[in-house]
């Protein structure tokens, strides 16, 4: 009988019952009872798929010698809930997933989980519920998307949608488009915030080596997820718990891979949420600090021009890590039990690193194509960490994919209180270039911070525009979001900062190599700082902070707890 479920099955013979009553015998209650949760529904491509490993998880469960027993809490995702009132608590639905989760394991006293997901909030939320936890946990990836047509992604909706608003496309085109976005399968086939939490899953430590982005539809994701369930019960006989793995220095590890790769920013939330489980503190200046010095060697879209699954041909996550060792901490253990240099050593002893090359050559590409060696990297990280008199906590800036003339720039503010006003400002030709658009009320306390992707793409898609407009928010953005996007600015809107108080006019700038943000000017005048001080003052004495509608539910908890962005947006 197990450890962690001996003293209650002891006390209350009910607990026994109710297993045999659930199609379990006498002999699989004696056992190591592990947990096998994943997100799998009919929701989206990133989960439809996840009941067939969960099934090669349990099949590794028995095999081993343990008890699996299969749950359910379904995600939702970012793309469905584009340009409704959706979108606003998607962030929040990490919180719930974890916690359910966390009741799960509570109630049944699971000895080890086996965590299957795919997407922008499921990952962090079982990455964050393995480290409040802290049982032995392995996290499977649920891989990549097919790419569409001509190597494209699902992102092509961007476009679509700014022309059909604007009567500029066929209905033969949008139904192409809706037969071809999303091929199969997957997480979406850039380098979003679903495909980053994969690699950060197995940067970490807690995914096994190599299966971050597998293609969705090839044998070797099932063979992994039929791996994790051998190898959670090594790790349950072993007792190595989430906190062996997930360590400070694991983290440093996953923050330096991220800049390498040009993951999403929403990365500078989720790591920070998952390492607070672990009483661990990561702040957006070490982001900082590792992208001035860590190579920027992955080509993926949207800050490169290649596909995820393309990534994953070409080595993946462990490549990386090869060619980044003399950065990382190479001691860490990770749920192979093993270390991350062993790890590396036994995938090179068994051809992984040759083995998948020849998919990529399929696509006439070589993996100098896809991962840039470090001696021919043309810049260092990916984001940079901005603060200024517009952001006294800071704000994120994925500067990998904006161009160089637009990481620094100055202009006047067109300002919004709500993406969906911004974004009709846009489809009707309302926006100059040279622009800054300033989108608030949007962060946690906010709206529940919703990506601004609609916007953001519509400018991209926009000739007259891209390459001249910036977009500054105290919201979030999609990881497929390019251009000049500055998101995450803290205090935010609805808790009085500072952007709360910008008007039409005012005067911004930023510059990404003084990695600062300011308003420097007053309706087209430039002022000294001490001046917007005292305007703002007044501004905030005379007109306040708009109220937010009355809310109920999650939403409501929500919105009138969470913290802010630059803390992890959690409540």
């Amino acid at each position: 009988m197990t450890q962690r479920s001996l003293f209650a099955r002891k006390f209350w013979a009910q607990f026994d019952a109710l297993q045999l009553g659930s199609k379990m015998d006498e002999e699989d209650i004696i056992k190591p009872q592990i947990l096998i949760e994943d997100v799998f529904g009919d929701s989206h491509p990133g989960s439809v798929h996840l009941n067939s490993l969960s099934e090669q998880a349990t099949y590794g469960v028995y095999q081993s010698g343990g008890t699996p027993s299969r749950y359910h809490v379904t995600d939702a995702c970012d793309g469905c809930a584009q340009g409704h009132d959706g979108m606003n608590i998607i962030l929040a639905s990490r919180e719930a997933m974890a916690d359910m989760v966390e009741v799960h394991v509570r109630v049944y006293l699971f000895d080890g989980m086996v965590l299957l997901s795919s997407c922008d909030k499921s990952i962090p939320a079982h990455l964050m519920a393995a480290a409040r936890l802290n049982i032995p946990t392995i996290l499977v990836p649920g891989g990549s998307m097919r790419p569409g047509p001509n190597m494209t992604t699902s992102l092509v909706a961007g476009d679509i949608s700014l022309r059909q608003k604007r009567g500029e496309v066929s209905e033969q085109e949008i139904r192409d488009y809706k037969l071809t976005g999303c091929p199969s399968c997957g997480a979406c086939a850039f380098l979003g915030t679903a495909s980053t939490m994969q690699c950060m899953a197995e940067a970490l430590g807690l995914a096994l080596p190599g299966s971050a982005l597998m293609p969705a539809t090839m044998r070797d994701i099932f063979q992994n997820a039929r791996n994790a369930g051998r190898k959670i019960m090594e790790l349950v006989a072993k007792g190595i718990k989430t906190s062996d793995i997930l360590t400070k220095e694991a983290f440093k590890n996953a923050i330096i891979v991220h800049g390498a790769i040009g993951g999403s920013t929403n990365a500078t939330i989720h790591l920070p949420a998952i390492a607070q489980e672990m009483g661990i503190e990561i702040t957006l200046e070490e982001f900082d600090e590792i992208n001035h010095k860590v190579p920027h060697i992955g080509n993926i879209t949207p800050s490169g021009t290649n596909v995820t699954e393309a990534f994953w041909f070409a080595g993946g996550i462990p490549m990386v890590q090869l060619m980044l060792k003399d950065y990382l901490n190479l001691n860490v253990l990770t749920v192979t039990g093993k270390t991350l240099g062993e790890n590396l050593k036994d995938l090179k002893d068994d051809n992984f690193f040759n083995r998948y090359i020849g998919y990529l050559y399929n696509y006439g590409l070589k993996r100098d194509d896809v991962i840039t060696p470090i001696e021919k990297a043309k810049e260092k990280g990916s984001i940079a960490f901005l603060k200024g008199n517009l952001a006294p906590e800071g704000s994120v800036f994925k500067y990998s994919a904006c161009v160089k003339n637009m990481r620094s720039h100055r202009g006047p503010a067109r300002v919004f209180n709500c993406e969906e006003d911004a974004y009709n400002a846009v489809v009707n030709n309302e926006i100059n270039p040279g622009d800054i658009m300033i989108i608030r009320y949007e962060g946690p306390r906010g709206s529940g911070m919703p990506e601004m992707l609609a916007t953001t793409e519509a400018i991209v898609n926009d000739k007259r525009l891209n390459g001249s407009v910036a977009l500054v928010t105290d919201g979030r953005f999609s990881g497929g979001t390019s251009g000049a996007s500055i998101g995450h600015v803290s205090p935010e809107a609805a808790v009085g900062g500072p952007i709360a108080f910008v008007k039409d006019g005012d005067i911004i700038q930023y510059d990404l190599e003084n990695r600062s943000i300011d308003v420097i000017g007053i309706k087209g005048k430039l002022c000294s700082r001490e001046e917007v001080k005292v305007i703002f003052e007044r501004r905030k004495q005379e007109e306040g902070v708009i109220p937010r509608p009355k809310r109920v539910g999650l939403f409501k908890r929500y919105t009138e707890n969470a913290t802010s962005a630059i803390k992890g947006a959690r409540y």
